[in-house]
């Protein structure tokens, strides 16, 4: 197993795509850990720059602590001496201090900072969690603007100027005024990733904005293309990235949103489409349709390698 520093991670995790793995279950909704590590395997073989456990596609909502850290040493162990694991952190402040630190323990590479889902909070609560989260780890810290984690720029700047190990800020909000003055200020010092959901739709004009990477679900099933599309975006091929946001990503969409909640449901599915069923998802989420599985596995087939 390879250590990143803060610094070394934030440069390496800037050079590619982001893995996140879905988490597989069994039928019972146990976790499934032999079927989850071989598909942690899998994706770390491929020429991307980290992978993110039990994230918002891996369900991290959905998982209890225990398993949360069951499901990170699983991916440590399974992902090959030379590619970085982030672990996730969330929930209240001492969950996501406890969480950080585990991760650290099971030997991650960074953590990844979630929402503290349902409570409101402020602006100056908000640095105060995510402060206490970087100052309770050595890792790198990745932090998620998202739901009621939205940062201002004053914000981010406070902690960015006192939070050293603060690496990464990714956007899940689409907040283009905000990802310009963080492009535009702050010199380089945080990672910007696209965090929207299929964050193919959004890669080509937010890499104007220095974001430089992003998180792809469909990696977890089509990784060929995936890995094509993130190679035209970084190109700034134009005539290639549409014509592959119009051949999948948007009829892909058009499926993902016919509920809420089908942003997880929908990768699990493709995975089923494509014959590597990664069982189903956690309650509160619901599974597509038979109906819809075979909309997604049509449209899936037209472009698998021949």
């Amino acid at each position: 197993m390879t250590l990143f520093d803060p610094e070394t991670l934030r440069s390496v995790l800037g050079t590619g795509l982001l893995s996140f793995p879905v988490t597989h279950a069994r039928p019972d909704l146990s976790f499934d850990e032999d079927a989850y590590r071989e598909h942690v395997a899998g994706q770390s073989s491929l020429p991307t720059s980290g992978v993110f456990a039990a994230g918002g596609t891996g369900e991290f909502f959905a998982l209890t602590p225990s398993e949360v850290a069951r499901v990170v040493r699983a991916a440590v162990a399974a992902s090959g001496d030379n590619k970085p694991v982030v672990a996730p952190a969330g929930y209240g402040t001492a969950q996501a201090v406890a969480m950080a630190r585990d991760a650290e323990a099971a030997g991650a590479s960074g953590v990844f900072l979630l929402p503290p889902y349902l409570t409101e909070l402020s602006q100056s609560g908000l640095v105060a969690h995510v402060r206490a989260v970087c100052e309770a780890t050595g890792l790198g810290v990745i932090v998620y603007h998202r739901a009621n984690a939205a940062f201002g720029y004053d914000a981010v700047r406070e902690l960015t100027d006192t939070c050293p190990n603060l690496i990464g800020f990714k956007d899940g909000i689409g907040d283009v005024d905000l990802m310009t003055r963080i492009h535009a200020r702050l010199d380089g010092r945080l990672l910007s990733i696209g965090g929207l959901p299929t964050a193919e739709t959004y890669a080509l004009p937010y890499l104007e904005m220095g974001v430089t990477t992003y998180s792809s679900a469909l990696l977890n099933f089509i990784p060929e293309f995936a890995l094509d599309f993130y190679d035209a975006v970084r190109a700034r091929d134009a005539a290639t990235v549409y014509r592959k946001l119009d051949e999948f990503v948007l009829p892909y969409l058009d499926i993902r949103d016919r509920q809420p909640g089908y942003a997880v449901s929908i990768v699990k599915a493709g995975l089923r489409a494509t014959g590597r069923d990664p069982g189903p998802v956690r309650p509160p989420l619901t599974d597509l349709t038979a109906t819809e599985l075979g909309e997604l596995k049509a449209l899936v087939e037209k472009v698998l390698p021949a």
